[in-house]
């Protein structure tokens, strides 16, 4: 097992990740920007590090301070959480050269899925149901014929996209000329990749995903699924276990199928296979995550399992070795994302925060990334915490969320808390009824 482990991420999941380390007996290193010194994880870590100032490009995406940080205190492993270089497969073969141990997937298998075309060339190989769409397209005449091919409405995306960005809903060929070009640049400038390609588009679709951790000795266990549906702007807001949509057939089908997809593919660590239901309740493959989910504590609480503890087991060579009942969910979990931003616009409101109290009591976890008097800063995500709650059934899940919201106290800063309490107690919501264009709905209500 590790003997320390340098934490290249910040707030909530840095600190999530501290804490398995505690729970291990292994000591943990934070890594924090000048203007996150007093952050909670770099405040509860072992040892701390200043490795720049604000932009993430000179902090928390600058790899030689990285490296250089963990040489330094001695690490022998680096944990990088979700966002910023978790999904980075130069800097996974950097820690290797480095003699770090990435707690993550191999590098391979980060290029392999992390790039949308040649994912869905590779999940189509490995048996998983695929959505109707295009090779890559790098001009816009082959852009108008794959999106007539595959028939209007269609969804315009970057092959190197992730997190709800460069993605584009097209109706006529029209549409496709005119932004074509555009869409293109934008995807070179983010992701240093200029390939796009279009998929079928659903109206109303459930976005729906599978936790799966496998260890590399053959244990593949895929922890049932997730519902993703509530978004805006692409962004997950609340996210529940298991999908109300997901009958115990279907989720023996999906699982089956993607146990094996994971299993034939080599993958090596956790991971999420996210999938589509369209309106006739078809399941399709759209995307492989290579890194712990923000939502992974709803998957935690309904199966009892530390997904950051597998990952950190499986990285140093250890087998999975809870039993394979545990994989079947028991009750129902629901987690809200607490934002810093305006309820009304969603802009993000970064700020000092005058007083903060977290709900607690039974069945109620919050993972938090602050505390009364830190100031939130304007360079980075606008999380601040999440509330999940665990019940015997989906409407007791609710309500102890209901509760624990009446309990969160955030001061001095705007937050969402308001629209997670519409979102409650709406009707559609309390019956079930989601697509990723709720909140739409919810705001002509």
């Amino acid at each position: 097992m590790f003997r320390k482990v340098l934490v290249a991420n910040r707030g909530e999941i840095a600190l999530r990740v501290i804490r398995a380390c505690r729970e291990m007996g292994i000591l943990s290193v934070a890594v924090h920007s000048d203007v996150d010194a007093e952050a909670p994880h770099a405040r509860f870590a072992d040892e701390a590090v200043c490795i720049g100032p604000a932009p993430a490009s000179a902090s928390y995406l600058n790899v030689p301070a990285l490296i250089a940080a963990a040489e330094v205190t001695g690490a022998d492993a680096v944990h990088p959480g979700y966002g910023f270089l978790s999904e980075n497969a130069e800097f996974a073969d950097t820690c290797a050269r480095c003699g770090l141990t990435f707690i993550g997937p191999r590098p391979e298998d980060m290029e392999r899925w992390g790039d949308k075309v040649r994912a869905r060339a590779f999940a189509k190989e490995l048996g998983i149901p695929l959505m109707e769409g295009s090779a890559a397209l790098r001009d816009t005449d082959a852009a108008v014929r794959a999106a007539e091919a595959v028939g209007y409405p269609v969804m315009l995306k970057a092959a190197g996209g992730g997190g709800g960005r460069g993605m584009k809903v097209l109706r006529s060929s029209g549409e496709v000329r005119r932004v074509f070009a555009q869409a293109r640049n934008e995807a070179i400038a983010a992701f240093a990749n200029g390939d796009l390609y279009v998929e079928r588009f659903i109206e109303e679709p459930r976005h729906i995903e599978l936790q799966v951790l496998s260890d590399g000795r053959g244990r593949v266990v895929v922890l049932g699924e997730r519902e993703c549906s509530i978004q805006r702007r692409h962004q997950k807001i609340l996210e529940e276990a298991p999908s109300p949509a997901v009958s115990e057939e279907l989720r023996a089908d999906l699982s089956q199928t993607v146990q094996r997809a994971i299993r034939d593919s080599g993958y090596v660590s956790a991971g999420t296979v996210e999938m589509l239901m369209d309106e006739r309740g078809q399941m399709t493959f759209m995307e492989m995550n290579t890194r712990i989910q923000v939502e992974h504590p709803v998957t935690e609480l309904v199966t009892g399992i530390d997904l950051v503890v597998e990952q950190i087991r499986v990285a140093a060579g250890e087998p999975i070795e809870f039993p394979t009942e545990h994989a079947k969910p028991r009750g129902h979990a629901i987690e809200c994302r607490i934002n810093a931003e305006d309820p009304v616009t969603f802009a993000p409101r970064p700020g000092r925060i005058t007083e903060y109290h977290a709900p607690s009591g039974p069945w109620v976890r919050t993972d938090s990334g602050v505390m009364a008097g830190f100031r939130v800063p304007s360079a980075y995500d606008s999380l601040l915490a999440k509330v999940i709650t665990h019940g015997a059934t989906r409407d007791q899940a609710i309500a102890r969320m209901e509760r624990a919201l009446a309990e969160t106290v955030v001061g001095g800063i705007p937050t969402n808390l308001p629209l997670h309490r519409r979102i409650l107690a709406d009707p559609d919501f309390r019956a079930g009824k989601l697509s990723t264009r709720f909140l739409e709905r919810l705001g002509r209500g």
